[in-house]
């Protein structure tokens, strides 16, 4: 086993400074998802005990391109902070982050508990109160983007902060598989996608997850939100950037990165 506190402390003091440090994997010999996870648990713990806010997780890695990448079969996950959410149209001050970059994706709404560990996708619909567009911010605290699974996974999935769409609608509206993707700079496309690009649909990716957060104790609850996974490519920001996110069946929204 790794030095699992020296390498949550060296994340969190990265993320508190906003100053990059190096991979985990190297300088704490995290080596396998199992440690990895111990590091992003006790900075989870750290967080609450400091008084953060859970709001719910994020998925990561639903790209099997991209797991095949990285030599992995499943997706990661991490927490996401109500201090960490914007509204649509908001200004988000580019120095709250440290090298950003935004991926579009579909967010749920949990309705319910779920504590069925064999839970199904029917029974999953019907745990979800409503879905939205979102954007995640991703952010690594790792410098250079020098990452391989086990240093996202400690630091939180790479999670940065997130802005949730104001148009929520029910589950069976529209077909979140078909539902097309596009992200725009400066009313240039730098981004497009589909919903089938998140492990076959969105939902697969939910699925997996509220059987994983149950096995590790921390179920899904009521009222919870989840980033499910990427539907595009993420992009790379910098200052005075603005997106205009479009997701087929939802209102369109901008957000813009201030100096």
């Amino acid at each position: 086993m790794g030095d699992i506190s020296g390498a949550a402390d060296a994340l969190f003091e990265a993320r508190r400074a906003l100053k990059p440090t190096g991979p985990v994997r190297d300088a704490y010999a995290i080596s396998s998802p199992a440690d990895a996870y111990d590091v992003q648990e006790e900075n989870t713990r750290r967080y609450i005990a400091d008084g953060r806010v859970l709001a719910g997780r994020k998925i990561g890695l639903t790209s099997v391109a991209v797991q095949q990448q990285l030599g992995v079969d499943e997706p990661d996950f991490g927490m996401l902070w109500e201090d960490s959410g914007f509204q649509p149209g908001a200004e988000i001050p580019i120095s709250a982050f440290m090298q950003p970059k935004v991926e579009v994706e579909i967010a749920f709404r949990m309705g319910r508990d779920v504590n069925d560990p064999d839970i199904t996708i029917q029974g999953l619909s019907g745990a979800v109160d409503s879905v939205f567009a979102a954007v995640e911010i991703v952010d690594s605290a790792v410098a250079n983007w020098d990452i391989r699974l086990v240093d996202t996974i400690a630091d939180n999935a790479s999670g940065g902060g997130y802005v949730l769409g104001s148009d929520p609608h029910s589950l069976g509206e529209f077909d979140l598989r078909l539902c097309g993707m596009t992200l725009s700079r400066s009313g240039e496309d730098v981004s497009l996608g589909v919903g089938a690009a998140c492990l076959g649909t969105p939902l697969n990716a939910v699925q997996w997850l509220a059987r994983k957060m149950i096995s590790v104790g921390r179920p899904l609850k009521a009222g919870d939100l989840v980033l499910s996974g990427a539907l595009g490519p993420m992009v790379a920001v910098e200052a005075d950037d603005r997106f205009d996110v479009c997701i087929a069946g939802f209102s369109p929204f901008s957000i813009f990165f201030s100096r």
